[in-house]
């Protein structure tokens, strides 16, 4: 699968970038190191975006977005790789993951090494990149959103969209944690005990999704 962003020439970067470098400035364990080798089949430093290159003010939070396609081995996003590359580089990544024909799409929240959370596609969905804002923190701020498809996108401010969807996700994986509990569960008192938390949950995470708050 061909991906293309529309991106200005003097974005494009394309520059190959070596493992090793990322051996050289974090101290990794030699399972980290192996995952590296056996996850990543090359890392190519595709876009720069900078006033440099895109003409968009920067900020203080902002100053450079950059973009990195990471051909893999296999189809499963390496996020412990991911995190070793964030920690290593202060800058804001949009990640393309490439596997034979099959493209998706991944983003950090961060703030220059610090790490809160990602985003990602699922593998071949077609995803709008918006790459115009007037400046840098805003473009990057459309990026992240672009990867929110929960009604969290309705709220007004940036962090109240991460917030949001951030609790939306927190209340699906103990909804799911909990139906499983259900079904393994042999008493019938605690299966009542537990359907009840279920409940409770399912109908805070309907709230936040009809806006009844």
């Amino acid at each position: 699968m061909n991906y293309e962003l529309k991106l200005p020439r003097e974005a494009f970067v394309n520059k190959f970038i070596a493992k090793t470098k990322f051996y050289e400035k974090a101290t990794l364990s030699s399972k980290l190191q192996k995952e590296f080798v056996d996850k990543i089949q090359k890392i190519t430093w595709k876009y720069k975006l900078a006033e440099s290159t895109v003409g968009i003010t920067k900020t203080a939070t902002v100053t450079e977005i950059q973009i990195f396609e990471i051909e893999l081995k296999e189809q499963i996003i390496p996020k412990k790789v991911l995190q070793v590359i964030d920690k290593t580089i202060p800058y804001q990544i949009l990640y393309c993951f490439v596997f034979n024909k099959s493209v998706a799409y991944g983003i950090t929240l961060k703030e220059n090494t610090s790490v809160e959370s990602y985003y990602f596609s699922n593998w071949n969905e077609d995803m709008l990149f918006d790459f115009t804002g007037i400046d840098l923190e805003r473009v990057y701020q459309k990026l992240v959103k672009a990867f929110i498809r929960n009604k969290a996108k309705t709220k007004s401010s940036f962090q109240e969209i991460v917030d949001v969807d951030n609790k939306i996700k927190a209340l699906e994986a103990e909804i799911a944690r909990l139906e499983s509990k259900i079904s393994q569960e042999k008493q019938f008192n605690r299966k009542v005990e537990i359907n009840k938390v279920l409940l409770e949950r399912k109908k805070e995470l309907d709230i936040i999704l009809n806006h009844k708050l």
